[in-house]
This record gives C-alpha cells, sequence and structure tokens, in this order.
C-alpha cells in the first residue's frame, strides 16, 4: 500500500493516559537540540519563535511533536502540526490475526554477533583503565520484506503487546518513519509536577509462568542489574535536584513487565522550582541519560563512538510533545525501528557494566528485538534462514 501524502505527515504519541494525534506541517524545526536546556539558547531560540508564527497564523494553542537524536549535536525532528487532537484511551479491539507473519527477504545484523561480543570485551576492558562504569552498545537488525507494512496495523499490534507504554510515530526527514513503543519515561511536566520512570536491568520473559516469576526474582536480586539501575538513578538525580523543591526517588527499585521483558523500575517525582522551565528543557538536561548512553555520559558517548559502527539517528533520542505552556511529555527512544518502502531497520541496545558477560548481553538485545519482530510476526528462526552478508559500516544509513 503506497503512502499518502496524508500518511507522510501524520504524528502520533500515546501515553497510558491519553493520545496526542497530529496531521500536517505549519512548521518543521530541525535545530540541533545542543545544550537545549538553555533558555537563551539557539535551540530554545527556534522553539518559542517557532510557536510564536504559529501563533500569529492563527493557532491558539500550538504544540512542538516529534524526535531528537542521540547525539543532541545533529538536526532535530521536530514538528508544530497543522492539525491536533487528544484522545482518551479506547479498549483495543480483539485480535482479528492481522499479525500473520510478515513477507521476509532479506535480512542483516550490523554488526554481527561475534563483532558485538567483540565489542563488549573491549567496552570492560576499556573499563579497567579509565573512569567509565557504564557503557550501552546497540545494534541494528535490517529487514527487508516482500510486502508493504501497514503502519496502523503495526501500531495496533504494539499497543496489544505493550498497552502501558510509550506509542509513536514520526516521520523522518529521509521519508521514512520512526515507529516504536516505549516503555521508559524520561520526563513528564504537567505545571509544576513532574515525573521520571527511568529503567535499567532487564530480563526476558519466560512462557512458563514459574519459570517467568522466577526469572523476575532473579532480576530484583541481580547485584550487577541494580548496580547499572543505581548508575542511572543517581545521575538523575544529580541532574533534576538542583531544579526541583522536593524530588522523590524510591530506596530501591520496583519490577515492570512488557510482554518481552522484565525491568527495574524507578518512579521518581517531584516539584520544579520555576514553573518557567519547560518539560522540554528538563528532557534535555537529562538527555541522554545513563540508561542509553553510559556513565560518566561524555566518556561514555566517546567509547560509543569508537566501538559502534554506526550512526544512531534517533533511536536512544526522545520523542513527545511540549506545549506553549511548558508541559509535555518525553519518552526514550527505544523499542523502535523506521520504516521506509520494504525496508525496515530495527533497534536495540544492552548495557554493558564490568560484571557483563557477552553472551547474555547479546541474549538481551535479542529479547530486546522481539517487541518489534512480534509486532510483524517474525521470531528469530525465521530471520537466521534470509540472512545476507554484513555491508561496510561506511553504507549503512541511520
Amino acid at each position: 500500500m503506497p503512502r499518502t501524502h496524508d500518511d507522510a505527515t501524520r504524528l502520533q504519541f500515546v501515553s497510558p493516559e491519553r493520545g496526542l494525534h497530529a496531521s500536517g506541517v505549519m512548521a518543521r524545526i530541525t535545530a540541533p537540540a545542543w545544550e537545549g536546556w538553555q533558555p537563551d539558547g539557539d535551540f530554545q531560540h527556534a522553539i518559542r519563535s517557532t510557536m510564536e508564527l504559529a501563533q500569529q497564523a492563527g493557532q491558539q494553542a500550538p504544540i512542538v511533536m516529534g524526535a531528537i537524536p542521540f547525539d543532541t549535536r545533529q538536526p532535530s525532528c521536530l514538528y508544530v502540526p497543522r492539525h491536533y487532537e487528544w484522545r482518551e484511551p479506547t479498549p483495543l479491539p480483539a485480535d482479528t490475526g492481522d499479525n500473520a507473519s510478515a513477507s521476509l527477504a532479506e535480512a542483516s545484523d550490523i554488526p554481527q554477533e561475534a563483532a558485538f561480543k567483540q565489542a563488549v570485551r573491549q567496552a570492560i576492558a576499556n573499563f579497567q583503565h579509565s573512569d567509565i562504569r557504564k557503557a550501552v552498545l546497540s545494534r541494528i537488525l535490517e529487514l527487508r520484506l516482500s510486502n508493504a507494512v501497514n503502519i496502523d496495523q503495526l501500531l495496533m499490534r504494539l499497543r496489544r503487546q505493550n498497552p502501558g507504554g510509550y506509542q509513536f510515530r514520526v516521520p523522518m526527514a529521509d521519508g521514512a518513519t520512526l515507529v516504536g513503543v516505549s516503555p521508559e519515561l524520561l520526563l513528564r511536566k504537567e505545571g509544576t509536577a513532574i515525573r521520571s520512570n527511568p529503567l535499567a536491568g532487564s530480563a526476558k520473559r519466560q512462557a512458563d509462568d514459574e519459570q517467568d516469576r522466577a526469572m523476575a526474582e532473579r532480576l530484583l536480586a541481580s547485584a550487577k542489574d541494580h548496580h547499572e539501575h543505581r548508575l542511572v538513578i543517581e545521575e538523575i538525580r544529580q541532574v533534576l535536584g538542583p531544579c526541583c523543591t522536593s524530588l522523590d526517588i524510591p530506596e530501591s527499585p520496583s519490577l515492570i513487565g512488557t510482554s518481552a521483558l522484565w525491568h527495574l523500575s524507578s518512579n521518581l517525582e517531584g516539584r520544579i522550582a520555576d514553573p518557567a522551565t519547560t518539560a522540554l528543557q528538563l528532557a534535555c538536561r537529562l538527555h541522554p541519560t545513563p540508561a542509553v548512553c553510559g556513565y560518566p555520559t561524555e566518556s561514555a558517548r566517546k567509547l560509543i563512538d569508537l566501538v559502534e559502527p554506526f550512526d544512531r539517528g534517533l533511536f536512544t533520542g526522545m520523542v513527545g510533545w511540549c506545549d506553549a505552556e511548558g508541559n509535555g511529555e518525553w519518552a526514550v527512544t527505544i523499542r523502535c525501528g523506521s520504516i521506509k518502502h520494504d525496508t525496515i531497520r530495527l533497534f536495540a541496545g544492552a548495557g554493558i557494566v564490568e560484571a557483563s558477560q557477552p553472551d547474555a548481553e547479546w541474549a538481551e538485545i535479542q529479547a530486546k528485538l522481539g517487541t518489534m519482530l512480534n509486532a510483524f510476526g517474525l521470531d528469530a528462526s525465521q530471520l537466521a534462514t534470509h540472512s545476507w552478508c554484513d555491508r561496510p559500516a561506511d553504507e549503512v544509513v541511520s
């Protein structure tokens, strides 16, 4: 099914509480979000001036929505939509079997399994000679299908898998569409109230109920995963604490589950000191958290640049919306992929700490890919029979 002009300008961000649905483009914002927390910086100036132009053009309550890349020095992918509406959650329709297996023509890993595991070993060796305590390494799984993707049906399947997640659809500059359902809330702001729900530490769900409970209990008792989670929480405490009059952080994480994974989760709530500070400014302060980059942030980013053979683009960035009053909601751009014609590019990553094991980290990203693969009706066994050789890294387009 070819994409119509309307399809190419549709945006969507659906949280567990409500959904934001938009179409048409009044303005695009490509200004990089580098130092985007600065109220007088170039990025926030671009946001404010675009909002003002939209108001002058007759839009009473303009919003900005879209995605910001992992590397905030790169162009943003943000829009002021021409039309938008809020919708209350609706009951999920019955599964009609529209998630039958996609017709898979080819599949490719970037990097392949052996290269990813070597990168894990390289990162762990680096920890012993630097101040880095965690680095998140990722992988692209590229699929080529024999049939076009119906994005509306795909989004419905993703919602069935994770109705409590943050679902998104964003048109990209290259004509592709970013689609996913993130379990991780980076930041929500409503008035002076803020909330963040970082995740770090994961385990694959099991089909057998008893085995699944045992897996969850092992994760909750895992010293390695608690260490990884604590690095994320402490960084968020240092970033948000000075901006807040109060910030409530649980003493220890709890478990949340999606259809594919168990996660260690902490729900942080607070009150912002300056009501004029926007959700987007606060999200820019937090991004990227150690959950998607590492700790310390700048050192981990340099290590990622060294060992990852591709540019992440929007993956592990942030996706969401902000209104003219500064309210908004931003999720971490994970459990996602880009769709362009017959090519699907899926992304997944794993947090590497000194106690990490390469085989276990590969298994973790396999499990994380399951969310998107299941939405296409695919599994790992099908991929093995459709693989082609890796292309050189300089041929990879993010």
